[in-house]
């Protein structure tokens, strides 16, 4: 038995809600993107004259856009905690970037660890960001394959042969050469072709368009007076043709219409990268809906409608409850997954899938949101905010005063939800007082001391 096969020495049920036997095992791909912007992508109607995704939106188009899709954090490392394994990351400590880039606890159970009783072969490709020592490497969480970087939330996208932050082929760093945003793409499609004989599991985690501001010199059009828009708009192009490659293989390998296909981003546009969030407030980093709302797809020929929307606000956490549901594959029963099998709400036949959804960073930074129904409190510190989603997609009329009553509802079901939650890894404080800021003044001096104290002369 491979290390990683360990966890699944659990009691484990059927999921529910199984799909029926014409599509028990379906091939199942999940594209995530990196820090894209909610309008930067051209089905979303709100998106700038410079933005053309043509091939995810040929994707849209065949399958079901997800108007209120959400991620389970504002950054990178968590929302991917939260995607593998289809809980709050809260739940095992990971509330921080830090956090989940340093390892998600290792008894926790991974994606594909669910899958390959069903009869599937897995693969990783592009950013990781769930650990940076061997143990943490995706092919000991249970992917048979693995082509990416580990630690960091950033690579450069050309220089491929950084000896402190490699490219990995499994467990070993290599030498490669490209573009990141294409070897990705190019790796994608290897993995189809040569696995096409049996169900997979591919989650291609492209880095694009997350910083540096990198781009072949010949993608870069000069179209908006901004040079860093401009050049974020090529690397859109390049993931953008990704889409279009492993979209294109799998219907070349006659797979595409047994396929169950998930496209997002894992959080909100970047600010300092000039992303676009309309008609959202905000961005990465923060809880208004510009940080944690993003682009979301679902495609299925054989099983879902295409050219549809579903307006059912859904998570990154469902996908993995789902995609047991459509592999008729085991669910766990000695732990919670707060994600819901969103198969029926793709499909029309359901109106809600989470009763409440909950976001937090934890206390040294005093940022959390609560959503329930048509209302959502978000929360810096010592500030809370009310909003009616319904009435004010853009979080622009705070009701907090007015409505006193439901901001104490709203935060009594989020701490009774943080009291279920594990302490941070990281040893900070679940919630913000006024005395963790004094903390965190206290740390970052003596930080500033050791670091005057090694400095030169």
């Amino acid at each position: 038995m491979k290390p990683w096969m360990l966890p699944l020495a659990l009691i484990l049920v059927p999921a529910a809600g199984a799909a029926s036997p014409v599509a028990a095992k379906p091939n199942v791909v999940v594209i995530l993107s990196d820090d894209q912007g909610y309008a930067d992508v051209s089905f979303n109607p709100h998106h700038p004259h410079e933005v053309r995704t043509p091939h995810t939106d040929a994707l849209a188009r065949q399958g079901v856009i997800c108007t209120q899709g959400y991620t389970s954090g504002h950054v990178c490392s968590p929302t991917r905690a939260g995607l593998m394994t289809g809980r709050y990351q809260q739940r095992f400590g990971i509330y921080t970037a830090g956090e989940g880039g340093s390892g998600v606890p290792l008894d926790e159970v991974f994606f594909p660890q669910y899958l390959a009783p069903a009869g599937y072969v897995s693969g990783a490709l592009g950013k990781w960001h769930l650990g940076l020592t061997p143990e943490y490497n995706a092919v000991n969480r249970g992917f048979d394959e693995f082509y990416g970087f580990m630690g960091r939330g950033a690579h450069d996208y050309f220089d491929l042969t950084i000896p402190d932050h490699p490219i990995y082929r499994g467990l070993a760093p290599i030498e490669d050469q490209g573009y990141l945003t294409d070897r990705i793409s190019e790796e994608a499609v290897s993995f189809i072709r040569r696995h096409k004989g049996r169900p997979f599991f591919l989650y291609v985690a492209y880095n694009a368009v997350h910083a540096p501001p990198q781009a072949p010199a010949d993608s870069i059009k000069s179209e908006t007076g901004d040079e860093l828009r401009d050049t974020l708009m090529a690397m859109l192009k390049h993931l953008d043709d990704g889409v279009g490659r492993i979209v294109a293989t799998l219907k070349e390998e006659g797979l595409f219409d047994d396929t169950l296909l998930f496209y997002l981003t894992d959080n909100g546009g970047s600010k300092a990268m000039h992303a676009v969030n309309a008609p959202l407030r905000g961005f990465k980093q923060e809880d208004y809906e510009g940080g944690i709302r993003v682009p979301f797809l679902v495609c299925w020929p054989r099983q879902l409608s295409g050219s549809t929307t579903c307006d059912v606000p859904v998570s990154s956490i469902d996908i993995l409850p789902t995609v047991l549901a459509a592999a008729s594959a085991a669910a766990p029963a000695d732990r919670i997954l707060d994600g819901r099998n969103i198969l029926p709400a793709l499909r029309g036949e359901a109106e809600q899938v989470h009763q409440h959804m909950f976001w937090s960073s934890g206390g040294e930074s005093g940022k959390w949101a609560v959503r329930s129904g048509k209302w959502k409190l978000v929360a810096e510190k010592d500030r809370l905010e009310l909003f009616d989603l319904e009435a004010d997609i853009g979080e622009t009329n705070d009701l907090a005063a007015k409505l006193p009553e439901k901001v104490a509802e709203l935060a009594k079901l989020y701490d009774a939800w943080l009291a279920e939650m594990a302490a941070p890894a990281s040893g900070q404080p679940k919630r913000w007082s006024p005395g963790v800021d004094a903390e965190v003044k206290t740390r970052e001096a003596k930080k500033e001391q050791r670091r005057q104290r090694r400095a030169p002369g």
